[in-house]
């Protein structure tokens, strides 16, 4: 889908807007400040003295630009055989005192929510955006993976150490991926070809990707809010895999150990195989043989018909959810979109479960016993993300669906054309070119994913997020 931005101009409805997203957070009951305590704690925190100094390699981090929660650092050489990807991750834990006042507020918060008007950060930010965060040029405790590969990209071997580290470079994904297509060196330029490598494992093991367009709401130096959409870039998709091969290796040790928690998500059951056929098929791009995985892949993201294919396949990755296990591992540990074993074990800035993952994980690597404060909690650990990934469902859809219908209250009593992605009986979500909005619309009973209708906006409603068509 080609690039665009849709923008709320400074009116009434700007300001209704506003007051709508700000009604939301307070809707959600999600803690917004910090108790005094914990911002004491934060601030006075130590981190575990690191064992190993690797100052000397020059990491990098790779994230959106303007990030400061700063979870993973990289650092790709190649070798005879192969190559030596250094993968190291915000020591965390090394941070938080287990049983103290910022470890109760974390387990409270979940995950770092991500508002239009501002974050909602599952850590102080004197910890998720200063002394944690792995910034440009300052000495960092890591957590660093330290991987090789052979010349095809398969781990051949892997390691987890506690260390020192300084990155060198704060690089963002959209320069990094001009830098690359200049040819220019850069810190990243073996990641086009590890991560290309990557991609192919998982192709060989029948993991499937499922790259929607982002939808995200940004606020500009205006005040004026707007959705944008684009399509990941391929420096993000082969970012990504390094990310993904970080979860599998710390998955393979918690098996190995008999403890941890694992992401999965279940096959695909045949209903659902069936119903994607049938709308690929309405569609005119069929999915007639081989895996949905190797389908999804050859998809051209310049057909007009690529995004209801995508929309459609989401069906395919439902389920997901989090296993525990202490002392018998549990007999489905697949994740069946990547598929293998796979842990949240990259983000721990910004999500709960990987603090005990990656506690887990180096306990396992330096042959010493689990902590007792991680066999303890360790089941409470799917409930609490559960809770803290709906309540930022709910808050994504909601701060989508008001800005909206503030980007429709001009056109309310105007006719737009719009492009049906999905039919669920007599109504359909459609996608508005411009401004660029998602929505449910009545549409007429021959239409097909992929036709033009002509909709009447009839009304809009900013504070409840509703948008009313008519043909």
């Amino acid at each position: 889908m080609p690039q665009r931005r849709s923008h709320v101009a400074p009116s009434a409805a700007q300001t209704e807007l506003a007051a709508a997203l700000a009604a939301l957070r307070e809707s959600l009951e999600a803690p917004t400040e910090f108790p005094a305590e914990v911002l004491a704690e934060a601030a006075a925190s130590e981190a575990t003295s690191p064992t190993l100094d690797l100052r000397d390699i020059p990491f990098a981090t790779l994230d959106p630009r303007g990030s400061r929660d700063l979870d993973q650092a990289f650092h790709l050489e190649r070798r005879e055989s192969g190559y030596t990807v250094r993968y190291a991750i915000a020591d965390v834990p090394g941070f938080v005192a287990p049983g103290g006042a910022v470890d109760a507020e974390a387990r409270r918060r979940g995950q770092t929510l991500y508002a239009a008007d501002g974050t909602i950060p599952l850590h102080p930010k004197v910890l998720s955006e200063d002394r944690a965060s792995l910034l440009a040029d300052v000495d960092r405790p890591a957590l660093v993976w330290t991987f090789t590969l052979d010349v095809a990209g398969v781990v051949e071997g892997f390691r987890l150490e506690r260390a020192l580290i300084r990155s060198r470079a704060q690089l963002d994904y959209v320069s990094t991926q001009a830098a690359l297509d200049r040819g220019e060196d850069s810190p990243a330029a073996l990641l086009p070809e590890i991560g290309a490598l990557r991609i192919e494992q998982e192709k060989l093991r029948g993991g499937a990707s499922l790259n929607l367009p982002d939808e995200e709401v940004v606020r500009g130096v205006d005040g004026t809010y707007a959705i944008e959409r684009r399509n990941p870039l391929p420096v993000e998709e082969w970012n990504a895999q390094l990310s993904l091969m970080t979860g599998m290796a710390a998955a393979s040790l918690m098996i190995e150990a008999g403890i941890g928690i694992l992401r999965t998500m279940p096959q695909p059951d045949e209903k659902s195989f069936d119903a994607f056929r049938h709308q690929t098929e309405a569609l005119g791009r069929p999915w007639a043989t081989g895996r949905y995985g190797d389908y999804l892949r050859e998809l051209d993201r310049a057909d007009p018909m690529t995004l209801p294919i995508l929309e459609a396949a989401a069906s395919l990755f439902r389920g997901a959810g989090y296993v525990t296990f202490d002392g018998s591992v549990p007999p489905d540990t697949e994740q069946a979109a990547i598929a293998a074993p796979y842990a949240h074990a990259t983000a721990p800035l910004r999500r709960l479960v990987d603090r005990w993952a990656l506690e887990i994980c180096l306990a396992v690597s330096e042959k010493r016993r689990v902590p007792g404060w991680v066999r303890e909690s360790l089941a409470d650990l799917p409930a609490l993300m559960q809770e803290s990934g709906q309540r930022a469902s709910r808050l994504d859809s909601a701060t989508i669906n008001c800005v909206e219908a503030a980007l429709l209250t001009p056109l309310v009593g105007s006719t737009v054309d719009a492009t049906v992605i999905e039919i669920r009986g007599e109504r359909a979500t459609v996608q508005l070119a411009e401004p660029a909005v998602t929505a449910s619309a009545p549409v007429p009973g021959d239409a097909v994913p992929g036709a033009v209708v002509r909709l009447r906006v009839v009304r809009v409603d900013i504070a409840r997020g509703e948008i009313e068509f008519t043909l």
